[in-house]
């Protein structure tokens, strides 16, 4: 997709999403992402030498090789969300096989899938593109449903298949989550012992995040402190979803917050509060990795080339995005996911 089919796409969010200029944190304190990255993050770090060649092969994978930037596929809503509600719309899913065929052909740098899914293809695949073994899950079978990420398999057996990298979750706020906090920073250690990459699902769930009809579990200041708690348990990715909105310390009464995080740090553009969560990845010497969200249908592209345009923006490192291409006819799911990895690789989308 050209620059200007992204113009074309975006319409009247075209100015304000590509012209906008963070005065909150400047770009010259975030480190935008660059072929150099693995050496520029990682080189004097503590990770074995293993580690960075996992993380090089991802990022030396795909359609973005070696620009710093990373587009993955992930598939674990079967276990989620229920295979069932996740395949309905494309039933070929069913098939571990094809979500792989699906990451290969639209050019992505790596598959995060679970241990099913990869164990059963490991020696047809995993030397064709890089695995990433999602190891902890939420299943949907408890009732009533609660917050809580279980390991479904050893970090080892993912070493065994094939695997670059391990991802999992921390369901931050939630019952459980002091536990899933050490068994996550346990299996990391692990997995950096073996040579593998960590990549962190940060999220926040509780219910007590809601209040007088707002939604704060996504508000930036909330879900930012999760991302730190993430690199500092020394996930090498992090996983979160675009803010939707801030103040959630505030609202709460919860937490610690200075009132500079609002005024001086951020302010209500979405590039600025990614910037935020930006910011909290050690300044992006941890890459941030947006979501791309659920599949509302025909505005999906448009959607996805606007998560990717504001994460590039802000300073991140790119998406890993999944339903909005595995719930469409293949085609489609290879088209979406090369108009993303396509504002990574134009020049003319920069850091703001």
């Amino acid at each position: 997709m050209s620059y200007n089919k992204i113009l074309s796409l975006l319409g009247n969010d075209a100015d304000y999403l590509l012209k906008h200029q963070c005065e909150t944190i400047k770009k010259q304190s975030i480190r935008n992402p660059t072929p150099d990255y693995v050496d520029e993050s990682f080189a004097l770090s503590n990770r074995p030498t293993p580690v960075l060649r996992s993380l090089a092969a991802m990022l030396g994978h795909g359609r973005l090789s070696g620009t710093g930037y990373i587009s993955i596929l992930p598939v674990d809503q079967d276990i989620e969300h229920t295979a069932g509600a996740s395949f309905a719309p494309n039933p070929i899913y069913f098939d571990p096989e094809n979500i792989i065929k699906l990451a290969i052909e639209g050019g992505s740098n790596a598959i995060a899938s679970t241990f099913g899914t990869l164990a059963i293809n490991a020696r047809k695949y995993a030397h064709k593109i890089p695995f990433i073994v999602k190891i902890n899950h939420n299943e949907l079978l408890t009732y009533p449903n609660k917050y809580n990420q279980i390991m479904f398999g050893k970090v080892k057996e993912a070493w065994n298949l094939g695997a670059v990298a391990v991802g999992a979750t921390i369901y931050f706020g939630s019952e459980e989550s002091n536990r899933q906090l050490i068994e996550v920073s346990e299996a990391f250690e692990h997995a950096h012992e073996l040579g593998m990459a960590t990549i962190l699902w940060c999220y926040t769930r509780n219910n007590s995040f809601k209040k007088d009809g707002v939604d704060y579990h996504n508000s930036t200041d909330m879900s930012s402190q999760a991302n730190h708690i993430g690199v500092t348990i020394q996930a090498d990715l992090i996983k979160q979803k675009l803010p939707e909105t801030n103040g959630g310390f505030k609202a709460l009464n919860f937490g610690k917050y200075d009132e500079k995080m609002y005024t001086d740090l951020s302010s209500n553009h979405p590039i600025d509060l990614t910037r935020y969560m930006v910011a909290n990845c050690y300044s992006g010497k941890i890459g941030l990795i947006n979501s791309g969200g659920e599949s509302k249908g025909d505005n999906d592209l448009k959607e996805a080339v606007k998560t990717a345009i504001i994460n590039k923006r802000a300073g991140g490192v790119g998406l890993i995005l999944g339903r909005k291409a595995f719930q469409k006819p293949f085609s489609q799911g290879v088209e979406l996911l090369n108009a993303v990895q396509d504002v990574y690789l134009t020049k003319e989308i920069d850091l703001a």
